[in-house]
């Protein structure tokens, strides 16, 4: 069997916004291999985050691609500011798209990869007409618009199912896993069926984000 590609990708969720720039640029010099950019509406989620001119503003800081989750309702509007700000994926929950097929199609135009977006009391069954336009499928292994939440264990079954389902294509998707991502739990994601990892308090929130990228890597090698 091939070698799985483990990605991992800080949020800057957990950053320090009065230094957005040296944060960026200081994880991937740590080894970040994407930076996870989490934009809330303050409608779909209870949260306001950022929009298209901070992504626009990191992406000279950036030697890695930039990874777009959207908690916003609706979608479509703000697909093409992100793709013109940077963004090389795009993802979005299926609850806030009244047509999941064209806007998967719409970022897919705009020149990003495309993720739909999973929440703990979602259901995969809205990929069942679409994985031939999925780049990304993004499992939330804690309930959006907050960062620092505990790992929903039961989200491991779910990563497992969405597995099954990527290897069923035979396409190249990407199963990336938010929420409560530590070093004593990659392991298991991983084992469940993720190769790419967002994680922001234990990445943003450690002392040497260098180890802390290290120790996840070693989770990785040791699953």
């Amino acid at each position: 069997m091939p070698t799985t590609t483990f990605r991992i990708a800080p949020s800057i969720l957990s950053a320090d916004f009065a230094r957005l720039g040296d944060e960026v640029r200081g994880v991937i010099d740590a080894g970040a291999d994407l930076i996870h950019f989490d934009v809330m509406d303050n409608h779909y989620v209870p949260n306001l985050t950022v929009g298209p001119l901070v992504c626009e503003a990191i992406k000279p800081h950036c030697k890695v691609p930039i990874d777009v989750h959207l908690m916003v309702k609706p979608v479509d509007r703000i697909v093409g500011d992100f793709a013109k700000a940077g963004a090389s994926i795009i993802s979005f929950h299926p609850e806030a798209s009244e047509h999941v097929h064209r806007t998967l199609g719409l970022i897919r135009d705009a020149g990003c990869k495309a993720g739909l977006v999973f929440n703990p009391g979602t259901p995969l069954d809205h990929l069942d007409h679409v994985m031939d336009l999925v780049d990304l499928v993004l499992i939330m292994s804690v309930n959006p618009g907050f960062g620092g939440q505990s790992f929903i264990a039961s989200s491991l079954a779910k990563v497992t199912e969405a597995r099954k389902r990527i290897d069923a294509t035979g396409r190249e998707i990407w199963l990336e896993v938010d929420g409560g991502i530590k070093a004593d739990n990659i392991g298991a994601v991983a084992k469940a069926g993720a190769d790419t990892f967002v994680a922001g308090s234990a990445i943003f929130g450690a002392g040497d984000r260098a180890a802390a990228i290290r120790k996840m890597r070693a989770e990785l090698g040791a699953r």
